[in-house]
């Protein structure tokens, strides 16, 4: 028996210890950590919304052309005698300059017939009144009272001063002819092309040439309804000193150097065009071979140039990327920090290449996502990335709550430490 005690005393001591020490082990060792779970987001572009001024712009295009051009013509016939040097293609002329004159020899000799013509006319006249006096005379030396206007010789004087009334009028249209052989220039311009030359016979209203005033050129631009809203400009448009035209920027490639002129709008067009529902703004530029000139350059006639129309300032407004709009209304914004998606609703302006233009919906430094999302939904998982103007592209991992919990501790640590220093 005490054989058998002695061995069961010893297993049963060294059972106690083995299942106390188990229990102690147990209670003593940590909670191991729960891994968090994976977070699944999509990554996605965006660019912070920005604030600035708004400037309105519409760009179109046109052909410059001058605002009076004329075919030079003449009103009476001949061989050409004389032409002006300054009458070639690209020659500049003035205002009251002699440009052409036909061989005037022929209405020199009509002048002379018709002087003829008025003096015969005068000599009869004054015949005529002669005889009518003796008429009178002699009716007064009968006594007769009831004498006839033929026989007072009335009708023979009226039809003297009728006579004499008709020569001179063929002697004024004689010096007018011979006056219309010199041909001037009615404005101060630039000869666009000359058709004739010395000894050639043209006829009434042949062509000499054309040429076309260099005071001021104009662009038709056509812009469509939105456009003229964008501008505010009303269909029936005209400058004035109290509502002058939108300011236009032109732009062309000169001589293999990009040129620019500053003109403006200074009238619409009379009517809507019935093929493209365009109307067309005309734009003015002044004095293009002098001041409106880019460095002596100027906007010729017959150039193609591009036009930018400045309207109205806007202040203060949001500015997203243009490819962060959805639709007409819509922006998809990125929290960085939480890493969720929200569909914000915003009162869009206008957009361009530039931008989207908005007036309220958004709040300045929020993240406007530009890249595609296919249903998109509020709170959706995201990852927001940023490309820097260097190139290099920044990602914003999302805070989880245990990252936002620690960053909750040391800030409080921080906080507890600098008021036990300041103790």
């Amino acid at each position: 028996m005490a054989r058998v005690i002695a061995i069961v005393v010893p297993l049963a001591i060294v059972a106690v210890l083995g299942v106390g020490g188990t229990i102690v082990l147990s209670a003593l060792k940590p909670e191991p950590e729960k891994a968090e779970e994976a977070r699944i987001g999509l990554n996605v572009f965006a660019e912070p919304v920005r604030s600035g001024d708004l400037q309105i712009t519409v760009t179109a295009q046109g052909e410059v052309r001058p605002r009076r051009e004329i075919i030079v013509a003449p009103q009476i016939s001949g061989r050409i005698a004389y032409v002006s040097p300054d009458f070639i293609d690209g020659g500049f002329i003035k205002q009251g300059q002699l440009l052409v004159r036909v061989e005037a020899a022929d209405y020199e000799l009509a002048v002379v017939r018709a002087r003829s013509g008025v003096a015969a006319a005068e000599q009869a006249l004054a015949r005529e009144i002669a005889e009518a006096e003796l008429a009178r005379q002699d009716i007064e030396d009968l006594g007769v009272t009831d004498a006839s206007p033929l026989a007072r010789r009335e009708p023979q004087l009226a039809q003297a001063h009728a006579a004499l009334d008709s020569a001179k009028a063929q002697l004024k249209d004689a010096e007018l002819a011979l006056e219309r052989t010199a041909v001037y220039a009615p404005f101060s311009g630039r000869v666009w092309e000359r058709d004739v030359d010395i000894g050639q016979v043209v006829g009434t209203g042949q062509s000499l040439g054309r040429i076309f005033a260099n005071d001021v050129v104009e662009v038709s631009l056509p812009l469509d309804d939105e456009e003229m809203g964008r501008l505010g400009l009303p269909l029936a448009f005209a400058a004035s000193a109290q509502q002058p035209g939108p300011v236009v920027d032109f732009s062309a490639v000169v001589g293999g150097i990009e040129r620019h002129w500053k003109g403006e709008v200074v009238r619409t067009a009379a009517a809507v065009n019935s093929q493209t529902r365009q109307i067309n703004v005309i734009a003015e530029l002044q004095d293009p071979y002098g001041k409106g000139a880019d460095d002596g350059a100027p906007m010729a006639p017959g150039l193609f140039v591009n036009a930018v129309i400045e309207g109205k300032t806007i202040p203060d407004v949001l500015i997203a990327p243009r490819a962060s709009l959805r639709g007409d209304d819509r922006i998809f914004i990125g929290d960085r920090d939480t890493g969720k998606l929200s569909i914000k609703t915003v009162d869009l302006i206008y957009s361009d290449t530039n931008g989207a233009y908005i007036r309220s919906g958004l709040n300045e430094g929020e993240y406007a996502i530009t890249s595609p999302i296919q249903a998109a939904f509020d709170g959706m998982n995201i990852t927001v990335m940023e490309r820097m103007p260097d190139g290099t592209i920044k990602t914003y991992e999302p805070k989880t709550e245990s990252k936002a919990k620690t960053d909750e501790t040391e800030t409080a640590m921080r906080m507890t430490g600098a008021e036990g220093a300041s103790e």
